[in-house]
């Protein structure tokens, strides 16, 4: 345990709680913590921290969870989950202003109010569990049969922890009550949404064992920290959300685990609103066919297939002993349908009957872009304009991503064959089941489920578990340097003098020779926009993260030829020539490798290169 989780359990406040029955935006604390330093006056940090803080006063967000990055200031602001998007708003404008009035030069900080928690930071603090600085409150009452309200109540809160950890990426809430002989006990538990469902369900454990003799005896009582909260009192506090209106009879699939919340709920039924009934796509895939298959994926195959209005669609199946499970599964569909952007693939529907999972896209009819890429012979189709088309394209999908979308978000398996090519050779980025709600900028967030492809994941991300819109970053770099070369990331050269592909671009560069790395095919094209893409390649495999520019930068990078680019530093070599970096760890289904020092742990898919994931514990 580190130090700072020890700090406040000698300090709980004894505090009466004031049961409410309407939401209110009541302070209760803050810690101005001076480990992390402290920044002056009319620095950079503080113009960062002031532009974070605003945008999150001034942001009303659906689902109640502020997460964004300004530099190096990074911030979370999560509301409890019954509050209106209004007084969401209002509380964490409160708290902004409080936090820069409490603990003014501090680098980092937390406040606690009734109805809100924000935080900020100049360290990793998205996708990871911290309980330090926890603020405990208990009501002044003792109960009276005290092993049977603690049954009762204990009970209670872990059936909420359960619900809560699946209530998914977009809100991780849970309410309820249950009778001790005739008192009822109502409860709270929340985490915050960028937990992985373990996370969250363990961080509620743990500061329900820390203070566990504090709220013993007590008829109220609450637990706050920075990653997850709970409550529990014998009158109601919280406001009751709107039950969800019934399924259509034409859609009568019982809503995923997902909707446990009104917002999250009005969010599954948007998408069910889309599926497909399995019979209409089975006809229009001749049963899935073997002549309509495009394609294998990880998580299964893909099939062309028509429907009875004459629309072409292409069927991604889900293998039932995939990788991708029923999270993976809801985390596409609620992504992917809210994503519209013509660097995109377009989501139309989905069937989920049985055991079948089907997501339904829009057909692009010249497959994926590592079928021209990677092919001595088609390979000579992509001459340079195309090229570079595909490159910006995928470019601005990505940047519409990370900074343009409704749900920001990191792809984390961005890869030529997850890189469809329409009619007229625009890129489309596809397969959003490994997709994380985040909004990172320069910063990074922890997990210890490492998913993507092995050739094309950052090393921080592959070897730590830590991952940001620069995982991203680095994987376009890859994909840039495969576009101009193209030759898989895995090797470059002769069976002889093999090295892989982003070894080989950074000694080129060094030593001069960066055309060698220009696929011969290519008969013209401007040499300089060539040798600029290669230098914005080696850019985004920089080995430290915050060297990586982001999505916007590289867009302008692209787009404006008198910009001087930076000189770029060594890349990440986290791969030596003697492992091919295409694929998995460690072959088989049901292989692992495990970081112990970092608990990172991954489990590979044998079908394709990509890592899905485990939970280690």
């Amino acid at each position: 345990m580190r130090y700072l989780e020890l700090t406040f359990f000698l300090s709980c406040l004894l505090i009466q709680l004031v049961p409410l029955t309407v939401a209110q935006s009541v302070f209760l604390t803050q810690f101005c913590i001076s480990e992390r330093g402290n920044y002056t006056n009319n620095s950079t940090y503080q113009a960062d921290l002031n532009s974070l803080l605003t945008s999150f006063s001034n942001t009303q967000v659906e689902y109640g969870f502020y997460n964004s990055s300004v530099g190096e200031v990074n911030g979370i602001g999560l509301c409890r989950g019954d509050l209106t998007p209004d007084t969401c708003r209002s509380c964490i404008s409160n708290s902004s202003q409080d936090l820069r009035r409490l603990c003014p030069n501090y680098k980092e900080a937390v406040v606690y109010y009734d109805g809100c928690t924000l935080r900020y930071s100049n360290r990793s603090i998205f996708g990871t569990v911290d309980t330090s600085y926890s603020l405990a409150l208990a009501n002044t009452q003792n109960v009276s049969d005290i092993d049977l309200f603690t049954q009762k109540r204990d009970d209670l809160l872990l059936d909420l922890r359960g619900k809560a950890a699946s209530g998914g990426l977009l809100k991780k809430y849970a309410t309820g009550e249950t009778l001790a002989d005739f008192i009822t006990i109502y409860a709270l538990v929340q985490c915050t949404p960028d937990l992985e469902d373990q996370e969250c369900s363990d961080c509620v454990a743990d500061l329900s064992k820390s203070y566990s003799d504090f709220l013993k005896y007590k008829q109220g009582g609450r637990v706050m920290a920075p990653s997850c909260n709970f409550r529990f009192e014998t009158a109601r506090f919280y406001d009751t959300l709107p039950d969800a209106p019934p399924p259509s009879p034409a859609n009568s699939s019982p809503p995923p685990n997902d909707a446990t919340a009104g917002d999250a709920e009005e969010e599954i039924l948007e998408v069910e609103s889309l599926q497909f009934n399995l019979g209409s796509i089975r006809n229009a895939t001749d049963n899935f066919s073997d002549s309509n298959k495009l394609g294998q994926g990880g998580f299964g195959a893909v099939y062309k297939g028509t429907l009875s209005n004459g629309q072409d669609i292409a069927v991604k199946r889900l293998s039932k002993g995939s990788g991708q499970g029923e999270l993976e599964f809801k985390n596409e569909v609620l992504l992917v349908a809210k994503l519209q952007h013509r660097n995109l693939a377009r989501l139309l529907g989905f069937c989920l009957e049985g055991t079948e999972r089907l997501l339904i896209y829009e057909f692009v009819p010249n497959a994926s872009l590592d079928h021209f890429l990677f092919d001595p012979i088609k390979c000579s189709q992509l001459y340079w304009e195309r090229r570079y088309k595909i490159i910006v394209g995928i470019a601005r999908g990505l940047l519409y991503l990370h900074e343009d979308s409704r749900l920001r978000i990191i792809h984390r398996d961005l890869k030529a064959s997850n890189i469809l090519l329409d009619e007229e050779m625009n890129p489309k980025i596809s397969d959003f089941g490994m997709a994380r709600l985040f909004s990172l900028d320069q910063t990074q967030g922890d997990t210890k489920r490492i998913v993507g492809t092995y050739g094309y994941m950052a090393p921080e991300y592959a070897m730590r578990g830590n991952f940001s819109v620069k995982s991203d970053v680095y994987s376009f770099g890859v994909l840039i340097l495969e576009i101009v070369s193209s030759q898989k990331n895995a090797s470059f050269g002769n069976e002889e003098n093999m090295e892989g592909l982003i070894s080989f671009a950074w000694r080129s560069w060094r030593e001069g020779s960066a055309s060698n790395l220009i696929d011969p095919s290519m008969k013209s094209g401007s040499r300089s926009e060539i040798m600029r893409c290669i230098h914005i390649g080696l850019l985004c495999v920089q080995e430290n993260v915050a060297d990586r520019p982001t999505m916007g930068s590289i867009v302008l990078m692209l787009s404006s030829y008198s910009l001087t680019l930076p000189l770029p530093s060594q890349p990440g070599f986290f791969m030596h020539s003697s492992t091919n970096p295409e694929t998995p760890l460690l072959q088989g289904s049901n292989s692992g490798v495990t970081n112990s020092s970092n608990n990172v742990s991954a489990r590979v898919s044998i079908n394709e290169t990509s890592i899905t994931e485990l939970r280690p514990r």
